[in-house]
């Protein structure tokens, strides 16, 4: 009796396990493009992104905005008191928290994509090892039905 299935696997799997998981170099070729150019942009995007997205960014852009603060409120305008919350104050400290907060959730996201990968990975690796166990069984069934017939 012939094989009753020839396991194939899909052509996915192998370029999943040469390539591995995605990698911010890639993504950064993607946006900025493979050339020189782009390798530069991109390391100089994430060297500034890096400086400004921490908190003693924040705390320093603080200090700073507070600098002009008491001509704003000297001034007694509420335009430019209002000009100086919104566009010194609100936007000099607010970008580099919320480069903080971005980078732990893209330092979340990153894990919960290695995970799930890894998980992948696993789920495979155990599918292959439950095709070889039927392919066992198989011939063992093969056996017995080889048997049985040869004693009738």
């Amino acid at each position: 009796m012939p094989d009753l299935f020839d396991y194939v696997p899909h052509p996915h799997a192998q370029q999943r396990k040469t390539n591995g998981p995605p990698k911010v170099a890639a993504a950064a070729a993607a946006v900025h493009g493979p050339g020189p150019l782009g390798r530069f942009n991109a390391k100089v995007g994430l060297k500034i992104t890096l400086i400004v997205g921490t908190m003693w960014s924040a705390y320093l852009f603080t200090l700073l905005a507070l600098v002009s603060a008491p001509s704003a409120f000297k001034s007694g305008d509420k335009i430019i008191i209002v000009a100086w919350i919104a566009q010194t104050f609100l936007q000099l400290v607010l970008l580099p928290i919320i480069i903080v907060g971005q980078n732990v959730q893209a330092a979340a996201a990153d894990a919960r994509s290695q995970a799930t990968y890894d998980d992948a990975s696993a789920v495979l690796e155990e599918a292959k090892q439950i095709q070889a166990h039927l392919q066992a069984q198989d011939a063992a069934i093969q056996q017995i039905l080889t048997h049985v017939s040869g004693t009738r």
